[in-house]
């Protein structure tokens, strides 16, 4: 390829500001970014999160499992910081411990979703015609079952574990992902520089994966952003109600579903409000990066 093909390929990466002058996409959408305050900080708050549960081993102050029932729902204290549960175990150190759970399952599902989305939308909206219609009639199949009920069949049928649970969330969610990048797919194939890849004799894969996938990347990566919390709520709600990771594997959905009795809620605040803070925070600070990603990869922010 020569230097004027590789300027034509590379032409959707760099943007003209107010001034006239160009400047690469990806200066101009961190710019974006940064000025947006709620995405801010909630890319900060996921920071910490997922710090703290990457070194959980080495700042939970107590062994998550190790159970004391002398000292069960014992309230916040110097000892115990955010209190202890039914069975006397150390709640801040079980929740380092299940947000490492909870967030490998979040993006482990989303790679997954994203993974199978992706590719199945770029050959969609690519090649259209009957490979088109036959990958959007099945996403319309898939579609056409309700989700949550179709997940709690699946988990219950084939035993609740980790793997399941990630497996069950792929397969079912990829769906909407198909959807966007199709529809990415159909309007930069008719671009310039797909022209001039097929006139230079690339190949329909080399096209579709190096040419025209990587201009089509910001809404995928918006998606996958918000599908992280989305999966992680999912997670939690299938936790408790005894469907997704099993004790005494801590998850944030989990440590809710025995925090549940009436006797709990009145005599012991803390064990169900930290856990449930936790997912809140979580969910909500990836839904407020994922909007700052969608503001900042508008593509009419580069006529600004």
């Amino acid at each position: 390829m020569t230097s004027k093909d590789s300027v034509i390929v590379d032409q959707p990466f760099v943007a003209q500001d107010q001034l006239g002058s160009h400047r690469p996409l990806w200066r101009i959408t961190l710019t974006k970014f940064w000025q947006n305050r709620l995405a801010v900080i909630g890319l900060v708050l996921l920071s910490i999160i997922i710090i703290s549960a990457l070194l959980a081993p080495w700042i939970a102050p107590h062994d998550p499992n190790w159970q004391n029932l002398r000292m069960r729902l014992q309230p916040p204290s110097a000892e115990f910081w955010l209190g202890t549960d039914h069975l006397g175990r150390d709640i801040f150190s079980r929740l380092l411990f299940a947000g490492r759970v909870s967030l490998f399952v979040g993006f482990s599902a989303m790679l997954g979703a994203i993974t199978i989305g992706t590719t199945l939308g770029a050959i969609a909206g690519y090649y259209g015609g009957r490979v088109d219609a036959f990958i959007m009639r099945t996403v319309d199949v898939v579609i056409s079952f309700p989700s949550i009920f179709l997940l709690i069949t699946l988990v219950a049928i084939f035993q609740p574990s980790i793997d399941k649970l990630i497996l069950s969330f792929a397969l079912l969610s990829w769906t909407g992902t198909a959807r966007l990048v199709r529809g990415e797919f159909l309007t930069l194939k008719q671009r310039e520089y797909v022209l001039a890849a097929r006139t230079l004799g690339m190949s329909n894969m080399s096209i579709i994966f190096r040419q025209i996938l990587p201009n089509a990347m910001g809404p995928i990566i918006v998606a996958a952003t918000l599908a992280v919390g989305g999966f992680i709520l999912a997670e939690s709600a299938l936790s408790f109600l005894g469907l997704g990771v099993q004790p005494p594997t801590a998850s944030w959905g989990n440590m809710l579903t025995n925090a549940q009795s009436l006797n709990v809620f009145r005599n012991a605040w803390w064990y169900p409000t930290f856990p449930g803070l936790m997912i809140f925070i979580t969910v909500l600070s990836f839904n407020f990066v994922g909007d700052g990603l969608r503001d900042a990869l508008d593509p009419k922010v580069l006529e600004r």
